[in-house]
């Protein structure tokens, strides 16, 4: 009997969690659309950032309380109220932003420009002042200016969710904003042991519950001056310290099953 509860448990947590998200997100997105239309650019990029906030951890409670995760968030406690600076994480799961932007009134996200025109995301996200990155120039020069206004940027190097262990190829764009800011770039160091909400992932497909998940503080660089340079030291850094991450298995597995012509 209990085998079959937790079976049930398990086979409806990840598609109720899902569920939610949605709900939260459209409820959100009901109050943060008048207040596009009305509020000034800067009083619209306050109030839409502490509606993300409020509403994206109302979903990391909700994990919790479903006991589908086990989050370790600890590792961004430092970082709330604190200077400039470019955020660059490794990125293995789909909700690995929201998670960052759960504890930080003061980060503007970089975005696939799709998710900005999102009827669930996308009036949240442009109220907030969040970036598209449509075109690469206007992108780097919006993520400047909020730099120069004192906030921070959460922009994922590999520049999509990881399918090759321990990381990606990453781009030049963290390197390029640092330097042309002046800011130096912190890393987060994301691990989990599960291949939930992974690039491929089917939506809807049950993971093995709880899924351990952690967010710690990786190292500090400073603002480069030779951005290739820069960009390959970024990578190697990656590559050293998750090689042994509890996702590299489940990469490695997905990257043997993944057809390669």
């Amino acid at each position: 009997m209990l085998a079959r509860l937790r079976y049930f448990v398990e086979a409806i947590a990840p598609a109720a969690s899902l569920t939610l998200l949605g709900l939260i997100c459209l409820s959100w997105t009901v109050f943060a659309l008048p207040l596009l239309l009305v509020l000034p650019q800067r009083a619209g990029r306050i109030c839409g950032r502490w509606g993300n906030l409020v509403a994206f951890r109302v979903y990391v409670w909700s994990l919790r309380l479903m006991r589908a995760y086990r989050l370790d968030l600890k590792g961004l406690r430092p970082l709330r109220g604190g200077p400039p600076v470019v955020l660059a994480p490794n990125h293995p799961s789909l909700i690995d932003a929201l998670l960052i932007i759960a504890h930080d009134p003061n980060v503007a996200c970089v975005m696939k420009s799709e998710l900005m025109s999102n009827p669930l995301l996308g009036v949240g996200a442009r109220l907030a002042g969040y970036i598209g990155n449509d075109s690469p120039r206007r992108m780097i020069v919006a993520a400047i200016a909020e730099l120069k206004r004192g906030g921070a940027v959460l922009l994922f190097p590999e520049g999509t969710r990881t399918t090759r262990a321990p990381i990606n190829a990453l781009t030049a764009s963290v390197g390029i904003i640092a330097k042309h800011a002046g800011v130096p770039v912190q890393t987060l160091l994301i691990e989990q042991d599960s291949a939930f909400l992974s690039k491929g992932w089917p939506l809807f497909k049950p993971p093995s519950l709880p899924i351990a998940y952690t967010i710690r503080l990786g190292r500090k660089f400073d603002p480069p001056d030779d951005v290739r340079a820069f960009t390959r030291e970024l990578e190697q850094y990656f590559r050293e310290e998750l090689t042994r991450s509890v996702q590299s298995r489940w990469i490695q597995e997905r990257q043997h099953l993944r057809p390669t012509g």
